[in-house]
């Protein structure tokens, strides 16, 4: 959490790279609210603040993270390359 004295409260959901992937605001939102939708989103509540966190939630995301579709490998009948990005070697 990072206050910022002045501004309206919201909850930012940032990816395994620091990337923004939400943001909801808090401000029209109870305590009991707020800590519904925290527990509904898959945050882990200690019991104690000096209880350990269990391993399966230390880097775990709120939400599973995107799964992109995996490139499809060309067949065996194909003559054409598979596509690739300008720019990326023809390795990756």
């Amino acid at each position: 959490m990072k206050h910022m004295p002045g501004a309206d409260p919201e909850l930012v959901l940032l990816s395994h790279r620091y990337e923004e992937v939400e943001r909801i605001p808090l401000s029209d939102m109870t305590r009991e609210e707020i800590n519904q939708l925290v527990q509904e989103l898959g945050f882990y509540r200690k019991e104690t603040p000096d209880a350990p966190v269990p391993e399966e939630f230390q880097l775990a995301p709120a939400r599973p993270l995107p799964s992109l579709p995996l490139p499809q490998a060309p067949t065996a009948d194909s003559k054409t390359p598979p596509e690739r990005d300008e720019g990326e070697h023809p390795d990756l």
